[in-house]
Formats: C-alpha cells, structure tokens, sequence
C-alpha cells in the first residue's frame, strides 16, 4: 500500500526560534497527503509540554535555541516518552551538541542547507522506524566517537582558559594546585588532538564542546 495514500497522517511538531523557518517547515509538510502540522514551538521549553500534550508521530526540532536548547529537550521528551522520534534540525556547527543528541536517542537530523532536499523523506524515514543521518554528520561523528569526552574537571579547566585564565588563576578558582592544572589541561590536548591550549580552545568552540 502506497504510504501516501494512508488515512492516517504522520503527526508533525515543528520546533525552531525562527518564525519563517517554521512557517516554510509547516508549508512543506502540510503541502503532502500523509503528514500534518498538529503543533509549533518556539524553544525547548514549549517543545517539551507541546509534546506532552500532542504526542506527535515525529518532532522536528532545532539544536540551538533559547530558554532551553534543543539537545535537552530532547534529553527530557525522551526521559518520558522513550519511543518518541525526534529529529534534530542543525547549521551544524559543532559535532559535540550532535553527539550529544545521539546519545539522547535522536532518531535523525536535518540540515539546514539541505532541508528542501531532505525534509519529507526523513519525516517518512523516521515514522518507519529508521533512523536518518546524513552523511556529512555520520563522517564527522565517526571520526569523534574513539576520543573520550573531556571530564567535568577538564571541562572547567578548559572554560577558564577560554577565558584568558592563566594556569595559576585556574588553580587559584578551583581550588587545585598549579601541576594539577597543567595536567588536566595536557589530557585536553590529548583528547582534541590540539597543538596547544589556544589551539584546544578554538577546536572546543567549533565544535560546540564550549561556548563563549
């Protein structure tokens, strides 16, 4: 039986902060026969009780957004709703925010340069049960899975050299000595094949692991 034809069309929420990027989502999917807009939200924080109340077939939603981003929301629909499909909407900046979405059970992305193209056969895709990556983020993700993510500590010491902070300043605001400092920073280095901490600093922020 031709899908499209189903009596039954696939529920869409639609989730982004951008009022025209919703609207051109909601006309491309409400232009089809077997799917539907049953809802919109504006931030993570609307997404989650949108999708409690409408329990939509697929979520379409962007990574960065106010209040609450996506990656957490989608983290909290999940928590409660474990079957939910979420598919998370990026420029793709940053391959940290989409690991992090994977590992939150998202069942696809989208990117935004290739929405036109892609849109309406990964809602399908993903309301059969498959799970859609494109290729561009399954390469990159494939390259970051063997690195082990940086620990809270290594986090904050690399926040603060974000910063500016010397190392003397950062052990000074943690409450740790000099030589530990040095050495949470060099496992940094390590686990971002980074030259340097100037250079770790600027690998962190494109690839969304720190935000300034």
């Amino acid at each position: 039986m031709d899908m499209r034809t189903t009596p039954h069309p696939i529920s869409v929420l639609v989730v982004d902060d951008h009022p025209l990027l919703r609207a051109g989502l909601g006309e491309a999917i409400s232009s089809q026969e077997d799917m539907r807009v049953v809802g919109e939200a504006c931030n993570g924080r609307e997404a989650v009780d949108a999708y409690t109340q409408l329990r939509p077939d697929v979520t379409i939603m962007d990574i960065a957004m106010p209040e609450l981003d996506g990656v957490a929301a989608l983290h909290e629909i999940r928590r409660e709703h474990n079957n939910a499909r979420v598919v998370m909407l990026t420029t793709y900046k940053g391959d940290a925010q989409i690991l992090r979405a994977v590992q939150g059970g998202a069942a696809g992305f989208l990117l935004k340069s290739t929405l036109r193209k892609d849109l309406l056969d990964t809602v399908r895709g993903v309301h059969m049960g498959q799970r859609r990556i494109p290729p561009e983020i399954a390469m990159e993700l494939a390259q970051h899975m063997g690195q082990g993510p940086l620990s809270s500590r290594e986090m904050e010491v690399l926040n603060h050299a974000a910063s500016g902070h010397s190392n003397r300043r950062i052990a000074e605001r943690l409450s740790i000595s000099e030589e530990t400092v040095k050495a949470h920073m060099k496992n940094v280095l390590a686990k971002l094949a980074a030259n340097d901490r100037t250079h770790a600093v600027t690998i962190a922020l494109k690839r969304g692991i720190i935000t300034i």
